[in-house]
């Protein structure tokens, strides 16, 4: 349709262009033929107007000859005129048909315009009552404002009142004195568990009435009165039965810890008089610090004096040089074993050293420090330097008397292993003390050990002076067995490096070693006083041998000690072998060291020239190797005391014979000694080394009677 309305307007242009004359012709007398129009009014057509643009025509022109069925049409050779009235035609039919469509739908259509109309008056009316809700909404959200504002207030309003009733209902509850408190503090007694529940609810009430005071609160002034006479009848019973208890500590034969037990579970007592009565406070600890103070001394001095009963005399004592089993006394057994009873040791006749007597003083002392200052920070609330002062004011006076009692005991002692176990003591217990977080003795220890160090060093120089001046000639006759002295040296110095392996020091190792020299230096100048070299290197391995010995039974074996006298033993052990050697074998002997220094330089062939040396050397050995060696070994057997050392000594010279060349060589027999001479060896060992021992007890017992002028100078 809008091809042929195109094709149609089309035409109608082309008709104008083509000129009246034609349009006349073709449609005949004006006005005749349905659907013609009006002829054209040339005359109010204004060809110089703006409004008329032919370019403009030319334009829909052009572009309806671009239609498809316009190209068609021109191909075809269709009379445009023709199909113009046709289209024109076709046109006026349809709208005839729409117009008669119109009519016999126009009563629909007047009920869709009363539809229309009434639906517009509805909506009419919605729009006015939308408009009244809009208007009723906006009083409606000015209300809901106005209430959220008073709901604010409220609530403000609500809380305020809730604080104060909170703050109010705290400060009544803590104002208020209940008659189950009056009753408790008044009659009840202070052992029973609702006393101490009422003494603390008195005890908080005091304090909130003290703190309103503070601030003004005139309420307070309503309770004051009964408080206070709450608080006088509470504190009267409170110190009572806390003087009471202290009381009890007095009573002879009273084990004091079980009321200090029964204090501590009752400590609030003296929390409520810290904090409402000081004076009394005061008085309470006061009187504690005063008992305890004479309690402890009174034990301690008594305690003392038995223990030293049991201490052995000087002229029963074996020796202060040998350990023994006294080592034993620092072990983790023994050091906290308990602690030795005077009377029971004295019914049994027992005799301890004085490190075992100071070991159970000081564990005693060590226990019931601890207890004592754990009871003081715990009961009287206090820590740092106020306990350090309060737990001295309570062990002071027996600390002193102890070091005292130390002091004077070691001007006149000289048994320095007995001074180093009680240093090695002191410094496991002080270990023991800060393992249970106890300081307030650390002083005490320090001040103690400030006394056995000085002594114990002390006594070791004077032993190094005793065996530096001693002259060996005034020590009567010398024989080449092991010297007292020496022994006692041995046992001694074993004893020290024993003990000083557990906790090492430098200085014991140091005073140790100037002890050494002087020994080795001793021993030199006693070896001196005898004539023959022999006899001389004899006396040396057999002081060697036991000091070295005693050493190795007590010291690890890479000491310093062990290695200085193995070194020592060696050389001179070498020494007596080649001694020992040289009168049946030194022609022998020196051969093979002139043929062995010829090899080494590598003039062997020298020693072909030396064959009739050879042969009488070893004629000469054939003839009597059997009775020189029976006697070497006689000799060494009756030289040495220790058998060992011997039987080493004999398989040294042995290994020192050089055998000569096979064709010369004459077997010697497997063992030097028969089994019978070996056993009568040893016989002559036992009986040598009992006689020494016997030797050294009685000369030991000689020198003990008379004053320890020195350690081991005889």
């Amino acid at each position: 349709m809008a091809a042929a309305a195109t094709m149609a307007a089309a035409a109608r242009e082309l008709v104008l262009r083509a000129g009246a004359s034609d349009m006349e012709e073709e449609e005949g007398p004006l006005g005749s033929g349905p659907g013609l129009r009006e002829p054209l009014q040339i005359g109010e057509l204004d060809i110089t107007s703006d409004e008329f643009i032919l370019d403009e025509v030319d334009v829909h022109i052009q572009a309806n000859l671009e239609d498809e069925l316009v190209k068609e049409a021109l191909k075809t050779g269709v009379d445009l005129r023709h199909y113009s009235k046709q289209v024109e035609l076709e046109l006026q039919q349809i709208e005839q048909k729409s117009i008669r469509d119109y009519i016999q739908e126009s009563e629909n259509i007047a009920s869709l315009h009363n539809q229309i109309t009434a639906c517009d008056a509805v909506l009419e009316r919605m729009e006015q009552m939308l408009g009244a809700f809009q208007s009723d909404l906006s009083s409606i959200s000015s209300e809901i404002r106005t209430l959220q504002e008073q709901s604010g207030a409220m609530n403000i309003r609500l809380r305020n009142r809730q604080a104060v009733r909170g703050k109010l209902g705290e400060l009544v509850d803590g104002l208020v004195v209940p008659s189950a408190l009056v009753t408790a503090i008044l009659e009840a007694p202070v052992t029973e568990p609702r006393f101490l529940e009422q003494l603390q609810e008195l005890d908080a009430k005091a304090a909130a009435v003290r703190e309103q005071e503070a601030r003004g609160t005139a309420a307070c002034a309503d309770v004051r009165g009964v408080l206070d006479r709450l608080r006088v009848k509470a504190v009267t019973k409170i110190r009572e039965f806390i003087l009471q208890k202290i009381y009890s500590f007095r009573k002879p034969m009273t084990n004091y810890q079980i009321p200090q037990t029964a204090l501590l579970k009752y400590r609030f007592f003296y929390q409520f008089l810290l904090g409402n009565e000081r004076a009394t406070a005061k008085e309470i600890r006061d009187e504690y610090v005063e008992t305890l103070s004479k309690i402890y001394l009174s034990y301690y001095r008594s305690y003392l004096g038995r223990l030293m009963k049991v201490q052995p005399s000087l002229r029963s004592r074996n020796t202060i040089f040998t350990l023994g089993t006294r080592g034993s006394v620092i072990s983790p057994a023994e050091l906290e074993a308990p602690i030795l009873v005077p009377h029971t040791a004295q019914r049994g006749e027992q005799r301890y050293p004085f490190e075992a007597l100071f070991r159970s003083q000081h564990y005693a002392l060590l226990d019931n420090s601890c207890r004592e200052y754990l009871f003081i920070c715990e009961f009287f609330m206090v820590s740092g330097p106020a306990a350090h002062d309060l737990f001295h004011a309570v062990m002071g006076r027996t600390l002193s008397m102890t070091q005292k009692h130390l002091e004077s005991y070691l001007v006149d002692c000289y048994d320095a292993i007995a001074v180093f176990l009680c240093i090695h003591i002191v410094l496991r217990f002080r270990n023991i003390t800060a393992k249970r977080d106890v300081p307030a003795l650390d002083r005490y220890w320090e001040q103690v050990l400030a006394l056995l160090w000085p002594r114990f060093e002390l006594i070791l120089e004077m032993n190094v002076q005793s065996v530096r001046s001693t002259d060996p000639q005034r020590l009567g006759g010398l024989d080449t067995r092991p010297h007292y002295i020496t022994r006692r040296y041995a046992e001694f110095s074993s004893a020290l490096v024993s003990i000083n392996q557990t906790i090492p020091n430098e200085r014991t190792m140091q005073l140790l070693g100037q002890l050494q020299v002087e020994v080795e230096n001793f021993v030199l100048r006693v070896a001196a006083e005898f004539s023959s070299r022999k006899e001389q290197l004899v006396f040396l391995i057999n002081n060697y041998d036991m000091m070295l010995g005693v050493l190795m039974e007590r010291a690890a074996d890479d000491s310093k000690e062990v290695e200085s006298f193995q070194q020592l033993l060696n050389a001179r052990t070498q020494e007596f072998i080649e001694e020992l050697l040289s009168p049946p074998f030194g022609g022998l002997v020196a051969f093979v060291k002139e043929a062995e220094a010829l090899i080494e330089r590598g003039q062997a062939e020298r020693l072909r020239g030396e064959e009739a040396r050879v042969t009488q050397l070893i004629r000469g050995f054939g003839s009597s190797w059997k009775s020189s060696v029976e006697s070497l070994s006689q000799d060494v057997m009756r030289s040495f005391t220790n058998f060992r050392n011997g039987t080493s000594i004999i398989q040294s010279v042995k290994e020192e014979e050089k055998a000569p060349p096979k064709k010369y060589a004459i077997k010697p027999p497997r063992d030097l000694t028969s089994r019978f001479e070996q056993g009568q060896d040893m016989k002559r060992q036992e009986v040598i080394k009992a006689e020494e021992e016997n030797q050294r007890k009685q000369e030991e017992a000689r020198l003990l009677v008379c004053p320890p002028s020195s350690a081991l100078k005889p």
